[in-house]
């Protein structure tokens, strides 16, 4: 069941812990979008070059992971990161033949796998690590907060064009 509520988690600083809340109900709506999935559906392509609802769940993982080392580790990438996470990354149709043949359960391994990473290193961190500041190498500013906020928003995003191709897909197939 999903709670509506931004809650403190047990465990954590006050505002990671709200965090931690926010990320963990954003989750379980977007879980909640893939109820009774099938393979199809989750292969199902509106339009060329457009993207699978498999390779979305993929991306959903890959920028997690990717804000983890940016985050955890404040580092980029490294060649063999990018070459396992590359393609999630961007997305389009080499992913989509990259992610073809997997089941639900293997996205949402995959999606928890990384969720149990970030869950885990904000265990050791604190509230004031998340404002601390960094500035990007174009020199514009940023702090790990916005980090944060950004891998909701990037969930929370393609989990609207997860809707629209679960929609056109069920459309297409009456």
């Amino acid at each position: 069941m999903i709670d509506y509520r931004i809650t403190t988690k047990e465990g954590f600083d006050h505002k990671i812990g709200e965090l931690i809340s926010m990320l963990e109900h954003t989750r379980s709506v977007t879980l909640e979008e893939l109820s009774d999935i099938s393979r199809e559906e989750l292969e199902y392509v509106d339009d060329p070059g457009g993207n699978a609802i498999g390779s979305l769940l993929m991306h959903i993982a890959a920028i997690e992971h990717v804000h983890q080392i940016i985050s955890f580790e404040e580092r980029d990438l490294t060649e063999e990161e990018s070459s396992t996470w590359g393609k999630a990354l961007n997305l389009g149709n080499l992913t989509n033949q990259h992610n073809h043949g997997l089941d639900a359960d293997d996205y949402l391994e995959a999606l928890q796998k990384v969720r149990s990473v970030t869950v885990s290193a904000f265990s050791r961190l604190s509230d004031h690590w998340l404002h601390e500041e960094r500035k990007w190498e174009n020199g514009v500013s940023y702090n790990f907060y916005y980090i944060w906020y950004h891998v909701m928003e990037d969930e929370i995003n393609h989990r609207g064009q997860i809707r629209l191709l679960r929609r056109k897909y069920r459309k297409r197939s009456n």
